[in-house]
């Protein structure tokens, strides 16, 4: 017989820490069932009910942004955003090539370029000099990633934007909670992109947001989210019909997806607080073994905030990160490496072009090794991911 979710929290089962560790498992918030039940009994499935406008609010209190609109995935989210900037074919968007495939996705859908720049080996961030170096006159954009919710230098790269007049994108996948100089992520760009899949710290199985910080783009946000009308106007009484006025697509996330949202980000204190016990312990229970290794711990700046999204590592070569994570596995703890670089991918060949071979970022990716990280993690966890990596040596 199956267990219900609500069976599955409340289990009295012994927990067995001698399990397989998975790298991530998502978090189950208090309300989810109480509020789905009440969408399933409700006369409202579709997007922008209660549970939309609620979950809003909870987002836009965390991130203080002008405005948000829920979306169906951060990569709709994305597209919804070079939509909303009229890329076209000529147009150049300056990204880093190591990120989610999503980023150039919704620059190429467009018909224009992807531009990869390398990124800064300390943090898996783009390079502000190698930004500045890519700039053309068909330079519209600058589409950033804070890796690991560790943010981006905002200083120097909006510096090269307000110089040429160019938007940024400032994808907040990992980072919502965190913050640069005291300013939360996902406020810097004119538009942030929010992904609530299922690997994020937040999440509704599958799920997304685009941050509004420039609010004249709102109304025209808000009708290429519902499909190009201006029907939103309509459900307000703004207007006594609603037609077709502008591209768009259906973006609107569901109440199904929006209520266990909502049940999240009330839940979101909680959710930070257990992931940052995990970070912290691997923070300080590592560093003796990373130095024996010559391996480097993944470090915050002094000057930004990080939510705790990921742990990772950066390995001394190739050879070690493979054997690291055959090691792991072989213990039953799933750590993982990340993104292959965009650059050399057969679509970044067809859709994109590179500034230079582009070492740092194929470095990057070839040392990396990401540590299981997620709310449910106990104790016996967590040491047991700390003492399988620390018994690993060359």
């Amino acid at each position: 017989m199956h267990q219900n979710h609500s069976e599955l929290l409340s289990s009295p089962t012994k927990p067995n820490d001698d399990a397989a560790i998975l790298f991530s498992k998502p978090f189950h918030a208090p309300r989810e069932m109480a509020n789905l039940r009440q969408v399933v009994r409700g006369d409202h499935a579709h997007g922008d009910g209660d549970f939309t406008r609620s979950a809003t609010q909870r987002l836009t209190e965390i991130t203080g942004a002008a405005a948000a609109l829920l979306t169906t995935s951060g990569s709709h989210a994305l597209e919804l955003a070079s939509r909303l900037l009229d890329l076209g074919p000529g147009d150049e968007v300056i990204l880093p090539s190591f990120t989610f495939p999503s980023a150039a996705n919704a620059i190429a859908l467009t018909g224009a370029t992807c531009v990869f720049v390398d990124v800064d080996m300390r943090n898996g961030n783009i390079d502000p000099q190698q930004v500045a170096e890519a700039i053309t006159p068909r330079t519209k954009a600058i589409s950033v990633v804070s890796y690991g919710g560790v943010a981006v230098d905002f200083e120097a790269i909006t510096a090269i934007a307000d110089e040429h007049g160019l938007a940024i994108i400032e994808d907040n996948a990992h980072g919502l909670g965190g913050a640069y100089r005291g300013q939360a992520l996902g406020t810097f760009g004119v538009v942030g992109v929010q992904s609530f899949h299922d690997t994020k710290n937040v999440h509704c199985g599958e799920g997304g947001a685009i941050l509004i910080n420039d609010v004249t783009l709102l109304d025209r946000a808000e009708i290429m989210r519902e499909k190009g009308t201006n029907r939103a106007r309509f459900l307000r009484g703004q207007i006594d019909k609603y037609t077709w006025v502008d591209i768009g697509s259906s973006y609107l996330l569901s109440e199904y997806n929006a209520a266990v949202l909502d049940s999240q980000l009330e839940s979101f204190t909680r959710i930070q607080q257990k992931r940052h016990a995990i970070w912290n312990s691997y923070a300080t229970r590592l560093p003796s073994w990373a130095a024996d290794e010559n391996v480097r711990l993944m470090d915050v700046p002094a000057d930004r905030r990080h939510p705790a999204h990921l742990f990772f590592l950066q390995t001394p070569d190739h050879d070690y990160q493979v054997a690291l994570l055959a090691y792991l596995r072989s213990l039953g703890v799933f750590a993982t490496f990340h993104y292959i670089p965009l650059d050399s991918a057969p679509a970044g060949l067809k859709h994109g072009r590179r500034l230079r071979e582009l070492t740092q970022s194929q470095s990057f990716s070839d040392r990396l090794v990401r540590l299981p990280l997620w709310a449910g993690m106990r104790q016996g966890q967590i040491d047991r991911v700390i003492e399988a990596v620390s018994s690993f040596h060359r």
